[in-house]
């Protein structure tokens, strides 16, 4: 059987002698450990149309920060770090397409946040500020965190995951603060911050502002069921009916 095609979105772009994208390669193995075969996709294409005719599923990995121009004009702060307009453009319209074709995909930490502003929500800029310390989301831009998660029962996730409260690996300083159209919380943090949303009718879409990708080696592999659920939605849509076409959603 093949295994399903999966574009993992890169940073931004970076370097001034030598302009390089890159992407942890925690991403690659989760989604090889998952069963699918990682495609890395750099900012830039003007077409995302294309690049996903030839993928299965989509990762869109976590990263640098969305520009506050993005959701509102909201005013910057001195803690935006790695901001790209290209990025921003580029992942943004990928994940229009995304849920316009129904295409499987797992929205990991800032892909939330990308996911929430595609659909008109905005973000904390700076979470500590909202919610102070009690959750110690990240500790520093160089190492992440651990913290609990509780997670709607009745939710798509707690199926997947098998269960509905998980330590999870946390590394942003930014979250969801209005929720974008059709989106629903099903997953929080202590402090009150939404760690998970779901959209109704959306099966193929997952997404979460943890990092299971670094965590798919724990006993129980309880986080590489997000990949293998990922890897399963894609088989599943590569075996639907070619009369059935793009989603007009």
């Amino acid at each position: 059987m093949r295994r399903p095609l999966i574009g993992i979105t890169c940073y931004h772009r970076e370097g001034a002698e030598r302009p390089r994208f890159s992407v942890p390669a925690a991403y690659v193995d989760a989604v090889r450990a998952g069963g699918g075969r990682p495609v890395l996709l750099p900012p830039g294409d003007d077409d995302p149309s294309a690049l996903l005719d030839a993928l299965d599923g989509v990762v869109l990995c976590g990263g640098g920060d969305i520009d506050p121009s993005r959701f509102g004009g909201a005013a910057r702060h001195d803690s935006l770090y790695s901001t790209s307009s290209e990025r921003d453009a580029f992942e943004l319209a990928l994940v229009h397409e995304c849920l316009r074709r129904g295409t499987p995909t797992l929205a990991v930490c800032r892909g939330l946040q990308v996911l929430n502003v595609a659909r008109g929500g905005d973000l904390h800029v700076h979470l500590p500020d909202v919610v102070g310390e009690l959750v110690a989301h990240r500790v520093s831009r160089e190492h992440h965190s651990h913290h609990p998660v509780r997670i709607d029962a009745s939710s798509r996730l707690a199926a997947v995951l098998g269960a509905s409260e998980v330590m999870v690996a946390s590394w942003h300083h930014q979250a969801i603060d209005r929720l974008g159209a059709g989106l629903r919380a099903v997953a929080w943090a202590e402090d009150g911050t939404v760690e998970a949303v779901e959209m109704e009718n959306e099966p193929a879409m997952l997404a979460i502002q943890w990092h299971p990708e670094l965590q798919v080696q724990e006993p129980g592999g309880r986080q590489l069921r997000l990949f293998e659920e990922l890897v399963a939605l894609a088989r599943r849509a590569t075996r639907a009916p070619a009369s059935a076409g793009p989603s007009s959603r």
